[in-house]
């Protein structure tokens, strides 16, 4: 069995075992014991049929901040249906109209565009919703792919082209540091003097969510 084929199996399967499971989005509004709600508010991306870890932690980290004052949004994404004859293009096309649908039904008037939040594969998301969406910042946590080429057949069924736009807005990477190491080999995010690098052991520790809320308030936001 190829590699692709194997990867189309295990989508079919993941579809079938969760029982044509939609997309949904949850919001998290600030607590009442924040001492002030912040305007902008957070973005959090995941697909956890397609890659279980984008998932993880999105409940505490929100919840966290929700504690700060911040208002999140989290938007779990679905694969397409059915997932057969998938190019990876059009799965990214696929994800960035889901998220935007997702936001719609979810979304409330905010003053200005959110700061989005990708935690391993769904990074490749994150970076496909900003070509063409505003936001006011971007974190990639996690295991971040070091490049497009490096989850072909385990994620993407064919070649994606690597993204391209310049990082005009604030952009951080929060990861372990032995991975942080390896994204800066390849990796042009982590090459970029622009783009803040953070590293932490756990994405759900103390340290971890103490580096996020001294990121964001570095935002000014």
């Amino acid at each position: 069995m190829t590699l692709s084929a194997s990867l189309t199996r295990r989508l079919v399967r993941s579809r079938a075992l969760l029982a044509q499971r939609s997309s949904s989005s949850f919001v998290r509004n600030p607590s009442a014991s924040a001492s002030r709600e912040v305007p902008t508010p957070l973005l959090f991306v995941s697909v956890k049929e397609w890659d279980p870890d984008s998932f993880r932690g999105v409940e505490h980290l929100s919840s966290f901040l929700s504690m700060k004052g911040f208002t999140s949004v989290h938007c779990d994404l679905s694969l397409p249906d059915p997932p057969t004859s998938l190019h990876s293009e059009k799965l990214m096309n696929h994800f960035v109209l889901d998220l935007k649908a997702q936001l719609r039904l979810a979304w409330h008037a905010a003053a200005f565009p959110p700061v989005l939040f990708a935690r391993s594969a769904a990074a490749l998301i994150a970076q496909a919703y900003i070509s063409s969406n505003p936001v006011s910042g971007m974190m990639l946590m996690g295991e971040i792919p070091t490049s497009n080429e490096e989850v072909v057949e385990r994620l993407l069924p064919t070649p994606l082209q690597e993204f391209d736009f310049e990082p005009k807005f604030p952009i951080a990477l929060l990861t372990t540091p032995r991975k942080l190491e390896q994204l800066r080999k390849t990796n042009r995010l982590a090459q970029a003097d622009a783009v803040d690098s953070f590293t932490a052991a756990d994405m759900e520790s103390q340290e971890a969510l103490m580096k996020i809320e001294s990121w964001l308030d570095d935002l000014g936001i």
